[in-house]
């Protein structure tokens, strides 16, 4: 069959929207009619090369759609499911996995890297050759086939873009704040950068009862939808932050949360951290990079400095659970959303998100983002 998908074929070049033969599905895997997908900050470090990927490569990590084709040996999915697509699957059996840490399952790496079917082939081709999938699942794409691993299923009153949001950002947020830094009520809460991830850490903060949280972003046109997801205060970047975040909360902020993925910004985030508080760094920056810490300040203040990888969830117990505090009123996810785009709109789609456009984008599929 054909697939209508956005395709990378150098760095610092637009991508290429076309029709590319789609193989059907092979033991174990699943073939899906995307219904939306969300373009992220991640996706755009493989386009600038900051992330190195193989070439070739249908982009997009974020999305949900439907099962509609079923390869051999899979038996935990049925046609007409409605999933969410994962960019972490775990196999179920390893250290990690056996330790409730699926997130830092290694089963999969190297196709996961490579941009390949579990058996290191591609489903997606032209008449050049194989072109990857990104993350395996590749969801900037109509159709897709990826494998049963990478597939959650889904209460089908949850809207596709909404579930599509939480295969990335809404998770990356919210599950840093319940699983890794574990906020309690009545905290106060800073957040730096108020991109897609940034305001998950905000409805999650909010979700948790923190009694203040405190906005940092470098775009006034941010401050509105970071108040309306559950921020108390806003602070532009280019304000004395330490200052205000003093003047805000008695002793410091008790969490602190990078979410941009910029070294200064992670230095920065030690100084807003109280005594005794927890800085975590949720956003990526190269693979390679490194910051100088106050070891001796750290030491005696006490301060945790720790990471989160995709919230440091459990997918097939996360994805449900948030999509169910959404359909309770608990996470405002729609209001996340701030742009709907067609797949052919995708360079406009990703410019929009560079130029710090608030919240969201969306890519609309198969006209199905509401079904």
């Amino acid at each position: 069959m054909k697939a209508r998908a956005a395709v990378m074929y150098g760095v610092g070049t637009p991508l290429a929207v076309e029709d590319l033969d789609l193989a059907p599905p092979g033991k174990g895997e699943v073939l899906i009619r995307m219904g939306a997908a969300g373009v992220c900050h991640s996706d755009y470090h493989v386009m600038s090369g900051q992330a190195g990927h193989d070439l070739p490569v249908v982009l997009g990590h974020e999305g949900a759609g439907t099962v509609i084709g079923l390869g051999d040996g899979v038996t935990d999915l049925a046609l007409g499911d409605r999933v969410v697509l994962s960019w972490i699957p775990y196999c179920g059996d390893c250290f990690f996995c056996s330790h409730d840490q699926t997130h830092l399952c290694q089963a999969y790496k190297g196709p996961l890297w490579d941009g390949t079917m579990m058996d290191g082939t591609c489903r997606f081709s032209n008449d050049a050759g194989p072109v990857r999938h990104l993350s395996m699942l590749a969801c900037w794409a109509d159709h897709v086939v990826v494998p049963q691993e990478s597939c959650v299923r889904i209460d089908k009153a949850v809207p596709f873009e909404i579930a599509a949001l939480l295969g990335c950002a809404v998770t990356t947020g919210v599950g840093a704040v319940l699983n890794r830094a574990k906020v309690a009520p009545g905290t106060a809460v800073a957040v730096i950068g108020a991109g897609g991830v940034g305001l998950s850490i905000i409805m999650g903060a909010r979700l948790a009862g923190a009694d203040r949280i405190i906005a940092i972003d470098a775009n006034s046109a941010a401050e509105a939808m970071a108040l309306n997801l559950g921020a108390t205060d806003f602070i532009l970047a280019s304000e004395d932050i330490a200052a205000r975040i003093a003047d805000l909360t008695p002793h410091g902020a008790d969490h602190v949360f990078e979410a941009v993925g910029k070294r200064a910004l992670q230095r920065a985030a030690i100084d807003y951290c109280r005594p005794g508080g927890q800085v975590t760094f949720v956003g990526m920056d190269a693979n390679d990079a490194t910051i100088d810490l106050p070891s001796t300040g750290i030491t005696r203040s006490e301060i945790t400095v720790t990471g989160s990888i995709f919230g440091s969830a459990c997918t097939t117990r996360d994805f449900a659970l948030y999509g169910q505090h959404y359909l309770d009123g608990d996470l405002p996810i729609d209001r996340l959303i701030g742009r709907r785009y067609s797949i052919d709109q995708i360079n406009e789609a990703v410019a929009d998100m560079l130029s710090g456009k608030p919240g969201r984008g969306v890519i609309v599929l198969n006209e199905a983002s509401h079904g």
